[in-house]
């Protein structure tokens, strides 16, 4: 007999020590996920069913069925807290690529790199509160913006960028890049430090620019990054500039810098309609999951993985 098993033996007892691991890993899981559905699923459940309400916050929900939604998408202010939250998609890019040409230059080890690597990090250490209060002074009407205009001798362009909508929007979206700059950074700098130098080195070699070394070599390798990098600035900005608009406009002027996140606030505290509160929070949720979905399968799709 010999004393060696044979393969399909072999990969019977694999299988059966894999399904044993599994099994343990789902035991082992089993706190954490009652955990989870207790704090995080339960409420989101629950806010499920209060969007198709209307509810008030303390009197008997009134129930309204999922008709609720299909008037939420055909109201205009909606939609136009929507197109507010797709012009802010407009300042992603900048979000990415700014700090992504910040990262390459200090990669570099310019001269006074590490001051300004510190300067650049700055905003990630600061309060979404505190960056809304100084843009805030920066773009008022007698702010440091136009104080500056008016030094350089372009005081007649002096603008009040807050109380008109679409510029207090660009307002907005500026201090959302601004705000994102040191995160980003951070993102690519990390990314920068896992390259192979050797690869670096070869396309010297080869006679490459600097500039084409960023392009070719370098920015392909850090697709990753990159991506990562788009989720967060995006997330962030369907859902982290509720601060920001807080101090800088109030939602102002008008539903001019109103996005779905600040509408969620308006309707649900500022109105007491939190049935609306809840369906615009829903329909946020629904949004960021896309987001998240869509992200995962750009990932695997370039792994050459499938659903």
């Amino acid at each position: 007999m010999s004393l060696i098993a044979d393969p399909p033996v072999r990969r019977q007892r694999r299988g059966r020590l894999a399904r044993r691991r599994r099994l343990a890993g789902f035991l082992l899981s089993v706190p954490a996920i009652v955990l989870v559905a207790a704090l995080l699923w339960t409420p989101i459940v629950q806010a499920v069913r209060y969007s198709m309400t209307n509810w008030n916050g303390y009197s008997a929900p009134v129930w309204i069925g999922p008709s609720a939604y299909a008037s939420a998408f055909g109201d205009p202010i909606v939609r136009r807290v929507l197109e507010n939250n797709a012009l802010l998609l407009l300042a992603v890019p900048f979000a990415i690529g700014i700090p992504l040409i910040i990262a390459a230059l200090l990669h570099e080890h310019v001269r006074g790199w590490r001051f300004f690597r510190s300067v650049y990090f700055l905003p990630t250490a600061i309060s979404w509160v505190v960056i809304g209060m100084v843009a805030l002074q920066f773009f008022a009407d007698r702010g440091i913006l136009n104080q500056l205009l008016a030094d350089v001798g372009l005081g007649s362009i002096h603008t009040d960028f807050l109380a008109s909508e679409y510029s207090a929007l660009a307002a907005l979206a500026i201090t959302f890049i601004w705000s994102m700059i040191g995160t980003n950074t951070i993102i690519f700098l990390t990314g920068m430090a896992t390259l192979d130098p050797t690869l670096i080195e070869a396309a010297r070699v080869d006679g490459l620019s600097r500039r084409q070394i960023f392009y070719r070599v370098e920015l392909p390798l850090l697709t990753r990054f990159i991506q990562f990098s788009f989720v967060i600035t995006v997330i962030s900005a369907f859902s982290a500039l509720f601060s920001l608009i807080f101090v800088m406009t109030g939602g102002g002027p008008g539903l001019g810098t109103t996005t779905l996140e600040f509408f969620v606030y308006q309707a649900g505290f500022a109105q007491g309609q939190f049935g609306t509160g809840a369906l615009y929070g829903v329909i946020l949720f629904v949004i960021m999951i896309i987001v998240g979905i869509g992200q995962l399968r750009l990932i695997r799709s370039e792994d050459g993985e499938g659903w």
